[in-house]
């Protein structure tokens, strides 16, 4: 359990308020964080995909994907911490580690629990927040990983239609 109860967060997870895919990210990063998060991947044993455009490829060093060139497709990586929970990290910038995740497979206690425990491995891996804004509206946080509390804490008032 993650400390969250599902009917306290649920609007944050509400597709008309905040999207389908709202936008995770870790600001304040380094290509060595990056590489933190594909390492915790592998250690994990969390079933991944990496691409560049239409082609699986093995899951590179991330000093390698961050370092392509300014035209090339943007690399995505695949991350399924439980079959039925999708993230999907994409090597935009090395300054920030991003994901997007989609609130239609977050629904209910259940998933909410999943989600707090990705959003914990990966702050605690980093020593660093991890964020949650509605999509297309970073800089404006609803809830994240706390370093200092060492849980998923909600961030803003409750949203309303």
């Amino acid at each position: 359990m993650c400390g969250l109860l599902w009917d306290d967060v649920k609007c944050f997870f509400d597709l008309d308020l905040m999207g389908s895919l709202p936008d995770v990210r870790v600001p304040n990063a380094s290509v060595e964080d990056w590489q933190s998060v594909l390492d915790l991947v592998a250690e994990k044993g969390w079933e991944c995909q990496y691409s560049e455009g239409e082609s699986v490829l093995p899951v590179p060093r991330a000093e390698a994907v961050l370092s392509r060139p300014a035209n090339a497709q943007c690399p995505e990586l695949r991350v399924w911490p439980t079959a039925d929970v999708l993230a999907i990290f994409r090597f935009h910038a090395d300054d920030e580690v991003d994901f997007d995740v989609d609130l239609r497979e977050l629904q209910g206690q259940a998933r909410l629990d999943v989600f707090c425990g990705f959003l914990r491995e990966i702050g605690r891996r980093l020593g660093k927040p991890v964020l949650m804004d509605p999509e297309g509206d970073s800089g404006h946080p609803v809830l994240g990983f706390d370093v200092e509390a060492d849980r998923v804490v909600v961030l803003a008032d409750p949203l309303v239609r």
